[in-house]
């Protein structure tokens, strides 16, 4: 799957366009796939959201930080909900996980208050509920990087809708040797992956797939 490739996109205004139901599989590890896709004008996306009351103040100011260097960076605006019916709800359940593109009625984004509610893991899942897959699911992927299979843990190897295998994995993340799962292509020594902010990338193709205003 491209990178660029989305699904279910979010509409403008309050109350953003009525979508497909989320599929229950999961696909890549942590996001499930929505049954339909939509462009939307351009303009600002608001997206309702709410955050359960499970989390300690810190965290909740956590995820609203995150929200906020949306809007910085995109047309995308997190609001809080206010009974429109479709909308997002940050909840503590179990791991990190989102699916991808807009569904109908409640949507629930998992961070875990065990080891997920960090800035870079929250705008991951936020990029998945957006509509974006994972940079490694690419098509064009082996132009870039080399997987090396052989270091990489069994249990973090998943089958797409195809049936091909995939690793959910940065660099050596998920290595089962210490060594690297993914060497970039052709300098090995080139950094990949973060989770401190949105990259130039995200930032554009966000705003390319939702028309956000120059």
């Amino acid at each position: 799957q491209n990178c660029s490739s989305h699904t279910g996109s979010w509409g403008t205004g309050a109350y953003p366009v009525t979508q497909g139901e989320s599929l229950s599989c999961s696909f890549e590890g942590d996001v499930t796939l929505p049954r339909t896709k939509n462009k939307c004008p351009s303009g600002v996306v608001q997206v309702p959201y709410v955050i359960s009351s499970d989390y300690q103040d810190t965290d909740m100011a956590t995820v609203e930080a995150v929200m906020k260097s949306f809007h910085e960076k995109t047309c995308i605006w997190f609001v809080p909900w206010s009974g429109q019916r479709d909308y997002i709800s940050n909840e503590s359940r179990f791991g990190c996980y989102s699916g991808v593109g807009k569904s109908r009625g409640k949507q629930i984004i998992s961070l875990t208050m065990f080891g997920c509610v960090s800035h870079g893991v929250i705008e991951h899942e936020l990029n998945h509920m957006l509509g974006f897959f994972h940079e490694h699911t690419r098509s064009d992927r082996e132009q870039h990087v080399k997987i090396n299979w052989e270091n990489i843990l069994e249990s973090s190897l998943f089958s797409d809708i195809n049936g091909l295998l995939y690793c959910v994995c940065h660099k050596n993340a998920f290595s089962s040797n210490g060594k690297d799962a993914i060497t970039p292509i052709p300098d090995a020594s080139v950094q990949i992956g973060q989770r401190v902010e949105l990259s130039a990338i995200d930032i554009m193709r966000i705003n390319k797939l939702y028309n956000c205003s120059e």
